[in-house]
């Protein structure tokens, strides 16, 4: 069995003291590979020279919605010349969040946008984030969406409705640990069944998200891409398939959408 983490912010400062440990961690709980995630220049660019470094990571490159007030054209162009490397496989992470609003709605909308031309222009899939702000998001989604590869909408929490939207839009979907929360976590444990087997993907999201089933909890709190075995086991519950099957589905999915660099052959998604 083999697993792959589609989002994991290995950039974080929180890993700067451990980092080999946690990658021996990762690959000995059939972790096979981990997408680092880019939240803003800084993070994309560490994250594209961790995966130049070893082929057990691939990278994305983008401007989260909370620091989108400090992404202009400027920044743009110095994304789009990460994207030109292979081990670059998605663009983002990118979106809309209305729920803290740490940078103006209006810019916001106007980067979400910028990262949509740019994965338009590249062809290669989105790293989406949403929050609170569904309806202009899926509206943006929408209009670009015959212009673009695909994508995944990172961390899904959202309602039947969205997911529906997100479905007919033939994107995939990321599971993080806050299915394992059995307090916050209850809708999702109904909606992922509801998931088709072809778009479904695991991810950690760490350090964030750390899933709630563990036991014993690490002390310091702190999520790592091999708790993502715990986070499989919480999907196949919920979905009624083998640990073993929604691992191979996922990592099948995985290779589809992000194509060679994480094990398998670019394929129509």
């Amino acid at each position: 069995m083999q697993l792959i983490d589609i989002g994991a912010n290995l950039t974080h400062a929180s890993f700067s003291h451990d980092f080999a440990a946690v990658v021996a961690a990762a690959q000995a709980a059939a972790v096979s590979h981990i997408i680092v995630t880019g939240t803003d220049l800084e993070s994309s660019n560490a994250a594209l020279t961790l995966a130049q470094s070893q082929a057990y990571f691939s990278c994305t490159a983008g401007f989260h919605p909370h620091v989108a007030s400090s992404c202009g054209a400027a920044e743009i162009k110095q994304i789009e010349a990460l994207a030109a490397h292979p081990e670059l496989v998605a663009i983002g992470e990118t979106g809309l969040d209305f729920n803290r609003n740490f940078s103006p709605q209006a810019q916001q909308l106007e980067v979400f946008e910028r990262h949509l031309q740019l994965a338009a222009t590249l062809q290669k899939p989105l790293f989406l984030h949403q929050r609170d702000a569904h309806e202009e998001f899926i509206e943006l989604l929408r209009h670009y969406r015959d212009r673009i590869r695909g994508g995944v909408v990172h961390c899904f929490t959202d309602t039947r409705a969205a997911l529906q939207d997100y479905l007919d839009l033939d994107m995939y979907i990321g599971i993080t640990g806050w299915i394992c929360d059995e307090r916050r976590g209850q809708s999702l444990q109904e909606l992922v069944a509801r998931i088709p087997a072809e778009r479904l993907l695991l991810e950690t999201d760490a350090p964030y998200l750390l899933p709630r089933t563990l036991q014993p909890k690490p002390a310091n709190r702190r999520n790592e891409p091999r708790h993502l075995a715990a986070i499989l086991h919480t999907v196949a519950v919920c979905c009624e398939r083998s640990p073993a099957q929604v691992a191979a589905e996922t990592t099948t999915n995985a290779q589809r959408l992000f194509g060679a660099r994480v094990g398998g052959d670019p394929g129509i998604v």
